[in-house]
């Protein structure tokens, strides 16, 4: 009580509180401060991870998806612990290379790779991923694949357009090694050596078909209760959920499924409107994502929805993913020949930003966005769609035009609707 008295603090528990605090001569409240700094916080644990970063936003650890441009759309990368859906495209051309992408980083950052697929085997698939460009080579390249690709009037600033220098900034030059995210060459394949020092698992369903497996009624099929098997296995086995102290994993677990849904995992939900297993892909993406957030693991799905016949199941889709992006190819279209995208192989909508300690999803600022496909490089850039329609474009393009400001949202086409008001 002398203590607490000389500190000038009151009798009781409040007194013997400061009298605590006296000794050290510091507060309670300052006590707290270097406590929660000196300790091993969470952060330098996260940030020892290669090939991670803490969101700047919620502090969530997230990789990249191999793709600088969309980790920028999706926040700084792809969350720990959650699932990104990527819509494919009508052939598959394109979203089967994001799915590489995805792999391809996991690969140059030493993460554990999980791959499954009912179409290709994962060895093979491994093979086929696209080469690093790093440092100066990645300069030297993305500066030839520009130049080769830049159109006459490329150079000319538009002066009508002066809206678009307010949007942010997509980034679509290359970066160092060192950084978080690489470029990667389409036309050229991954050193083999590096495929063979990664360590990965795979998952090819019809080697599993040969092992009976009964299926109880009401539940998964058999291609997808398998799938979960394997992926809880090595999950549980290797550590990465923390559960074994001994095999406590320090790294991340990429796991890559392709074309799910489709009929070759045994799934009928392409095939007619009212299937009898309409619930088994939602239940497995539900349970997936319970694996996802109790461990080090990232998932990137493929999934054909343009080929789902029941609209509510992609909706349920949907509301069980994290993330969602959407790719729309002009493949086989009427926008390939049209001379208003012929700078552009496609649309990529980001459909779903994934909702981490809040309450509302977040929206991406950008929503006008396009892709395309050069000699080496993958890029996403804003769709500018001409201002000025000249007398070569028909009535059909004019009116494309204007159907496209409305759905792509205020950053392009504005003038061309013609109901809403300038910015500037």
């Amino acid at each position: 009580m002398a203590a607490a008295a000389d500190c000038g603090t009151g009798a009781g528990s409040t007194g013997s509180i400061g009298a605590a605090a006296c000794k050290n001569n510091v507060t309670s409240f300052q006590r707290k401060g270097p406590r929660a700094s000196g300790t091993d916080s969470g952060c330098s644990r996260l940030v020892s991870i290669a090939g991670t970063r803490p969101s700047v936003r919620n502090g969530q650890l997230l990789v990249s998806t191999g793709l600088p441009a969309l980790d920028q759309l999706l926040g700084g990368g792809l969350a720990v612990g959650t699932v990104l859906l990527i819509e494919e495209d009508k052939y598959n051309t394109y979203s089967s290379l994001l799915f590489k992408f995805f792999l391809a980083e996991g690969i140059l950052n030493g993460h554990t790779l999980l791959v499954a697929s009912a179409k290709e085997d994962p060895a093979d698939i491994l093979q086929e991923l696209p080469a690093p460009l790093l440092d100066d080579n990645c300069k030297k390249d993305f500066d030839e694949d520009v130049c080769n690709h830049k159109t006459p009037d490329s150079n000319i600033k538009m002066k009508i357009a002066w809206r678009y220098q307010l949007l942010p900034r997509i980034e679509s030059g290359p970066v160092s090694s060192s950084r978080f995210g690489h470029y990667y060459d389409a036309s050229k394949r991954m050193p083999q050596e590096l495929i063979e020092e990664s360590k990965w698992h795979g998952f090819f369903f019809p080697e599993k078909l040969s092992s009976t497996l009964t299926i109880e009624p009401c539940s998964l099929t058999g291609g997808y209760r398998k799938l979960l098997q394997f992926i809880q296995n090595v999950i549980y086995e290797e550590g990465f959920d923390g559960s074994n102290p001994q095999k406590k994993q320090k790294n991340i677990l990429r796991i890559g499924i392709q074309n799910l849904g489709s009929p070759l995992w045994g799934d009928d939900i392409c095939c007619t409107e009212n299937c009898d297993n309409s619930h088994s892909l939602t239940k497995f993406l539900y349970v997936l994502r319970g694996l996802l957030r109790t461990s080090l693991s990232a998932c990137i799905i493929t999934m054909p929805t343009h080929l789902i016949q029941n609209k509510a199941v992609i909706t349920r889709v949907t509301n069980l993913s994290d993330t969602v992006v959407g790719l729309e190819s002009f493949i086989g279209s009427e926008r390939e020949t049209n001379p208003l995208y012929k700078d552009y192989h496609g649309l990529i909508h980001i459909r779903q930003i994934p909702r981490l300690n809040n309450l509302i999803y977040d929206v991406s600022d950008v929503k006008d966005l396009a892709f395309k496909l050069k000699r080496k490089l993958f890029t996403i850039e804003r769709l500018h769609l001409p201002p000025d329609l000249s007398d070569t474009v028909s009535r059909s393009s004019k009116q494309d035009l204007a159907g496209s400001s409305k759905l792509l949202g205020p950053g392009c086409g504005m003038m061309a609707g013609g109901k809403q008001h300038l910015d500037f």
